[in-house]
């Protein structure tokens, strides 16, 4: 039970995660559509991010912080401006024209874009005659055709069974047309650009990691430069101060909920998560949100979907798995290749300087030997047969 228990962590943090995110999503569209500011509630939010990272990250990893060099800081203020900046800004002025469900779906090329420009640097390789490759470059053309049909073509609304009432055709392509297919075309390309940013910044993330593995202290930086850049930014554009003041109301609640849920926590979380079960585990949710956000954006917000949104979304889902099987067998591979060495005759060789008792006991627990045929491993002139047991004989 408490292997169990231990197993499902990652499980129970991803999935409440994905409830998190998509509560992120309703509060924002709302807030948004009730005059916040998206410049100022970026930088409302990676304020109060940074707040809530830094105590953890001054005290956890005090010992393990390494020196922030400055090649490091300038591509930290990049990072800050990919993410903060440009991803969050475009996101929230898309998701202002669009609603939370298409948005959260349209973001979901994210890995397909990542894959993209991965091997663009370099830093993916694609053999054309291998299935794991086709599957990543078929999963990334299926992506882009599904957010292509979801920015271009919208269709009828889709009836909810949970909705109040059912909607007649005439009604529904009534609703459709009524609304404005410039800013649909212009939220589409915002989220698609704030995503195209978001993968960007991990490409440049997993480079600097490389260099400043300080996981929690990396987010801080990035939050804290985030929000100089976002507070410059917005005073040279939002120039009413009242739009910066903030009350006791659901733009305060926008604010500390994206701040401290959406991205402290989330950091946090995910870190975690892709220490024990890698990047592609934590990628292969983002679908689940969608799902929630459908369903709570319909009943709260009476969202209408279409079908375009919804064909769409099922392309994207496919390549996005389609595209993550690759990653994990590609993983997998070299997870083996790495970890492993082939044995030629079941024989290993035991270094001389090594304590031989030590050697004797790890080769004993590491060969498992399949059939009755026993193996033998020397060193120097003590020798012990390994049995289909696996028991050592000295």
């Amino acid at each position: 039970m408490e292997k169990f228990i231990e197993k499902s962590k990652p499980y129970v943090a991803m999935i409440s995660l994905q409830f998190g995110y998509a509560g992120m999503n309703i509060i924002t569209k709302v807030s948004l559509n009730r005059g916040m500011n998206h410049f100022v509630l970026v930088v409302y939010r990676h304020a109060a991010a940074t707040v809530v990272l830094a105590p953890f990250a001054f005290f956890i990893e005090r010992k393990v912080r390494p020196k922030l060099t400055f090649p490091i800081f300038w591509q930290i203020f990049v990072l800050g401006l990919l993410g903060p900046v440009i991803d969050q800004n475009f996101y929230y002025l898309g998701l202002k024209l669009t609603s939370p469900t298409y948005a959260c779906a349209l973001s979901n090329v994210l890995p397909a874009m990542t894959f993209v420009m991965a091997l663009i640097f370099r830093m993916e390789k694609v053999n054309i005659k291998n299935i794991r490759s086709q599957a990543k470059i078929v999963g990334t053309i299926v992506c882009v055709g599904g957010a292509m049909l979801m920015t271009l073509y919208k269709g009828p609304i889709v009836p909810m069974v949970w909705s109040p009432h059912r909607q007649s055709p005439e009604t529904s392509s009534t609703a459709a047309s009524g609304i404005d297919n410039k800013e649909w075309i212009m939220g589409s390309l915002l989220i698609i650009a704030a995503t195209l940013a978001w993968s960007a910044l991990f490409i440049l993330q997993a480079a600097v990691l490389k260099k400043y593995s300080a996981q929690l202290s990396l987010a801080t930086l990035i939050c804290f430069m985030g929000t100089i850049q976002a507070t410059v930014l917005s005073l040279a554009v939002v120039r009413n101060p009242s739009q910066w003041a903030l009350g006791w109301d659901i733009n305060l609640l926008t604010a500390v909920y994206s701040g401290v849920v959406a991205s402290a926590i989330a950091y946090y979380v995910q870190g975690l998560c892709m220490r024990v079960k890698g990047p592609v585990f934590a990628t292969a949710f983002s679908p689940l949100m969608m799902i929630v956000v459908a369903i709570m954006g319909s009943i709260i917000l009476s969202e209408n979907i279409f079908l375009g949104s919804v064909v769409g979304g099922v392309l994207i889902v496919i390549g996005l798995y389609a595209v993550l099987w690759g990653k994990v067998k590609d993983s997998k591979i070299s997870t083996g290749k790495s970890g492993s060495q082939v044995l030629s005759n079941s024989q290993i060789i035991l270094s001389e300087n090594q304590n031989k008792a030590v050697d004797i006991e790890a080769a004993s627990n590491t060969l498992v030997c399949h059939g009755p045929e026993a193996h033998q491993i020397n060193s120097g002139d003590t020798a012990i047969s390994i049995t289909e047991n696996n028991n050592p004989k000295i």
